[in-house]
């Protein structure tokens, strides 16, 4: 009984970790597949090149709160920092940057600009 547990547990510790991708299809995709409000559409390198060169932690944090036409989170109140911060990873690679998922460092960072400025939501 103690291991079914386990596993159990394990493998729904697994399911709650979404990928940067698993997060773009469910959150992001329904604007930034199609362009929905301008939105910078994945894949789109022109779009994506200005936001790229802004840094990872700028646009993410950004995002996070909600810019232009975009609400706080893409619209999903739960979305934790790291799972959004690998959605924008995903995205920004789709149009050719380079960038890694996110590490403690880079969370903190994103983390530290975040808590500077309030959201929109």
């Amino acid at each position: 009984m103690k291991y079914f547990l386990f596993l159990s547990l394990s493998f729904f510790s697994l399911l709650s970790l979404a990928s940067g991708e698993d997060t773009y299809k469910a959150v992001c995709s329904s604007c930034h597949a199609t362009g929905l409000n301008k939105a910078p559409m994945v894949g789109d390198k022109k779009q994506w090149g200005k936001l790229i060169k802004e840094g990872q932690a700028h646009i993410t944090s950004d995002g996070y709160h909600g810019v232009r036409a975009m609400p706080a989170k893409g619209g999903k109140p739960d979305l934790s920092v790291p799972e959004f911060a690998s959605a924008v990873v995903y995205m920004a690679n789709q149009a050719g940057a380079n960038w890694s998922e996110p590490d403690e460092a880079m969370l903190k960072e994103i983390n530290k600009r975040i808590a500077k400025k309030p959201s929109k939501s």
